[in-house]
């Protein structure tokens, strides 16, 4: 956020534009003081001549200082600090004489000071340069944080982005290889009608989901068709034993959730569920609206976690992990992930995201 703005855009986007509105702004600011002041004290109108010159002396002066600050603020602290009361105790100086000077010449025109006399002023005239410094310093500081800040934000959206296009990617190769493998098993079969079958389907399911960008969010109808695509592969390995089921509400359907973060579920349902068992399993994919969230449930009417399979299913590095991982990055600590298991078998997992229909701010970056 910036520290001021003039209408929509930011007071400091032009830091030059800034810097001599406020220089002429204070500078000016004083003046008036210093000449009502004057005025209250009966010092006559004379007093607006010597004043006017303290100022474009306190003006120049600070002008010089602003340069020479802008080189040391980068510089080591013992540097910027030492050069900048050095800098400081000279201009306090030199402004304190050019003050006195001016007072004695319209005021005592005939006694002069000399000396140490024209170091008189100089506590004002200090306090008045070391408040300008500490303004100059503060700014600029608060300046260099917040690009320090944005650069931080911007690195930590890149990172995020990275680590999300990994954990979507290891999802591809592990998917690919079960695939692969069961074309092959196909071909070797001698049964290449189905196997080209299961190749037209793979087609059509890498062709839409590599459509979309790895970290890219999609709507849940269309995270449902991809799970579709998916599933007619494997039913070409399974047929009456994959049992599928849908039941979407379609008040979430526009929902958007991360690209193929069902699919290792559905996945693990089939290795786990469908494939020990002869009778094989039914595997459902549940969404529904609960308040402003969307909870999705997938289930299968597998073992569950027994001890034989337990162990394996936590185990997946491109399963569980990864959507435990994938929400995370996505939601933070606003989502639920919730494992449900039955003594009787079974195993399902809940998931619970924020109800949005526009695309994430990860996505837009």
């Amino acid at each position: 956020m910036a520290l001021l703005s003039l209408g929509s855009k930011p007071f400091f986007d032009d830091k030059n534009r800034a810097f001599w509105m406020l220089q002429s702004a204070g500078w000016t600011g004083y003046l008036v003081l210093r000449v009502l002041g004057g005025l209250a004290n009966a010092m006559g109108l004379l007093f607006i001549v010597p004043t006017a010159l303290a100022t474009a002396t306190g003006y120049s002066l600070t002008l010089l200082m602003a340069a020479m600050y802008r080189r040391l603020i980068h510089q080591p602290p013992i540097v910027t600090w030492g050069g900048s009361i050095i800098i400081l105790l000279i201009a306090s100086a030199a402004f304190s004489t050019i003050e006195v000077w001016a007072h004695a010449s319209f005021y005592r025109p005939g006694q002069m000071p000399e000396g140490i006399q024209f170091l008189g002023a100089i506590l004002l005239d200090f306090s008045l340069l070391a408040a300008w410094s500490a303004l100059y310093y503060g700014i600029n500081f608060y300046l260099l944080l917040e690009k320090q800040a944005h650069q931080l934000t911007r690195l930590e959206t890149q990172a995020s982005s990275a680590q999300l296009a990994m954990l979507r990617y290891q999802l591809n190769p592990h998917f690919l290889f079960n695939t692969l493998n069961s074309i092959s098993t196909l071909v070797l079969l001698k049964q290449t009608d189905r196997a080209n079958v299961m190749l037209s389907r793979l087609s059509s399911f890498l062709r839409y989901t590599l459509a979309n960008e790895p970290t890219a969010q999609v709507t849940l109808a269309q995270e449902v068709e991809t799970l579709k695509l998916y599933l007619e592969i494997e039913k070409m390995r399974f047929e009456e034993r994959l049992r599928p089921s849908f039941e979407i509400d379609p008040a979430v359907s526009r929902a958007r959730l991360p690209s193929l973060l069902l699919q290792p579920l559905v996945e693990n349902a089939i290795k786990y569920a469908v494939t020990p068992q002869e009778d094989g399993a039914d595997i459902a994919v549940d969404a529904r609206l609960a308040g402003d969230r969307v909870q999705i449930t997938v289930s299968d009417t597998g073992p569950g976690l027994n001890e034989n399979t337990g162990k394996q299913i936590y185990s997946l590095g491109v399963g569980l992990a990864n959507i435990r991982e994938r929400l995370a990055q996505a939601y933070g600590a606003d989502h639920r992930f919730d494992i449900q298991t039955g003594r009787e078998g079974g195993f399902g997992v809940v998931i619970e995201i924020p109800f949005q229909t526009e695309a994430s701010p990860k996505e837009i970056a």
